[in-house]
């Protein structure tokens, strides 16, 4: 495991559960607890984490995002392989929408050979990544930008998506529970998922094989709401059991 890995799952269990213990991370890493020591002093410079004797407890609320550049470098690898499976699903002409999550940018880098496609976004940084892309059509939602991150949030930028019907929407999560679906970190960025999927045809949840059996803030709605999820790889047999009786297709 590499270490931008390793600071990841810690900054997923800090999230999780407020708190990490060194010795513990070090044998669940294989890693000497010195290893983890300078993990940990890396979160606490970057202000996501506090250090304590023998561990470190969160700086980040549940109901709140880790800092968009901060989620922008982890797990780079997996969204690049979800994101390779998103983009296949996309066709010449197709009208899609891309929440403004990490892993949208990376399916809008893979597609952008495409031709003829409408895209609709809530992400600033999508629009900035499209900004010299010819003959496509780009819709931005408008709406407030959301502190600490480059999204467009609130009722005026749900009411702008509820306003088209599109081919394919593609969302992220934070989280994927069997009782309580799927889960994001706070309100608004849920309700503009929300509003995504209800204006598509195909609903597409893309998230890394860490999100599944976690539970975050706010519910965005039920597995069964989703059509597909897009995934690093397979997630356990019960998983996909309950995904296959609900309908969903898994895609890893």
């Amino acid at each position: 495991m590499f270490a931008i890995e390793r600071r990841s799952a810690i900054l997923e269990q800090l999230s999780s559960e407020g708190k990490v213990v060194v010795s513990e991370l070090a044998v669940r890493f294989g890693v000497t607890e010195e290893t983890v020591r300078r993990d940990i002093d890396k979160l606490a410079r970057e202000g996501l984490a506090t250090k304590t004797y023998g561990g470190a407890v969160s700086n980040v609320s549940p109901s709140s995002d880790l800092p968009y550049n901060v989620r922008k470098r982890f797990n780079v690898d997996l969204k690049q392989n979800i994101a390779e499976k998103v983009a296949a699903m996309i066709n010449d002409g197709d009208r899609i929408m891309l929440d403004a999550s990490t892993t949208a940018i990376y399916v809008t880098r893979k597609i952008k050979s495409k031709k003829n496609i409408t895209v609709i976004t809530n992400s600033v940084e999508i629009l900035l990544e499209l900004a010299d892309k010819s003959g496509w059509t780009i819709l931005s939602t408008g709406g407030t930008l959301k502190e600490g991150a480059f999204s467009m949030v609130g009722i005026s930028a749900e009411k702008m998506v509820r306003g088209y019907h599109v081919d394919l929407a593609v969302c992220s999560a934070k989280g994927i529970d069997e009782k309580m679906g799927i889960t994001d970190s706070n309100e608004k960025d849920s309700e503009m998922k929300q509003a995504i999927f209800s204006s598509a045809d195909k609903k597409v949840l893309a998230l890394d094989s860490t999100k599944f059996d976690k539970i975050s803030f706010v519910k965005v709605c039920d597995v069964r709401d989703v059509d597909i999820i897009v995934t690093d790889k397979a997630p356990s047999e019960s998983w996909q059991t309950r995904l296959s009786e609900n309908g969903v297709k898994l895609i890893y």
